[in-house]
């Protein structure tokens, strides 16, 4: 899964960044509201940790802006002890928790747990599950049942993106920005080549038909008969 973490004080980005990376997330980094903003805006993202106090755009105006274009991604907040009507205002427009500073990195992974399983995009034993496919974050396993899918890295990636955000349309260029990054020397062919080798092992399983194409547009995990 991937993370976006917006924070002014560099110490504690790379402190969080670690922190994520450690448990085997992709992240990115930004130190000013705008930066963050741009980046959120790519729709890439499984999780935004956003700082309210930002140079330029607040925390507060980042969550405003995203909601007001109806993109979900669960957000969660660090605030300052005294800054309650900041929190409030942040719940009030759609973040989905906040965490005070000083804080315990273990609280900050138990409260990240617990907002995705509440937005349904991991189960209670942090699997990503979607019919018969199984994802196994912790040990980057994939399966179709019970049966092993033998992914790379990459097929690996690919799969999980979708799975997180199962039964939406994803275009081409938010699966390659969001799998091979921003600044990856491959073309945005690679996408159409990974999805051909992806559905080949889900084939082997009897799992292809879940990943779909929208013609024009992109793809997408859904066992609607009707998308093609």
């Amino acid at each position: 899964m991937r993370v976006l973490v917006v924070e002014d004080d560099p110490s504690l980005l790379k402190i969080v960044r670690d922190l994520f990376e450690s448990e085997s997330f992709l992240t990115d980094g930004a130190e000013t509201g705008d930066e963050g903003y741009y980046l959120a805006q790519q729709n890439i993202y499984d999780l935004i940790i956003l700082d309210i106090m930002l140079p330029g755009m607040s925390g507060v105006e980042i969550v405003k802006k995203l909601r007001a274009h109806a993109m979900l991604v669960p957000i969660i907040l660090l605030t300052a002890k005294d800054a309650v009507e900041d929190r409030v205002a942040g719940l009030d427009i759609g973040a989905d928790d906040y965490i005070t500073k000083p804080f315990a990195v273990s609280e900050l992974l138990a409260r990240t747990r617990a907002v995705l399983r509440r937005k349904g995009t991991i189960g209670q034993e942090g699997e990503l599950i979607y019919g018969p496919i199984r994802l196994v974050p912790a040990a980057r396993d994939a399966f179709s049942g019970e049966q092993g899918l033998n992914l790379t890295a990459t097929e690996y990636k690919l799969l999980e993106y979708f799975l997180c955000n199962k039964e939406q349309i994803l275009t081409r260029e938010q699966i390659f920005d969001r799998v091979w990054g921003f600044d990856s020397g491959a073309a945005t062919t690679a996408v159409d080549v990974y999805m051909h080798l992806l559905r080949k092992k889900l084939a082997a399983r009897n799992a292809d038909n879940l990943l779909r194409t929208v013609r024009g547009i992109g793809y997408m995990l859904t066992g609607d008969p009707h998308v093609h």
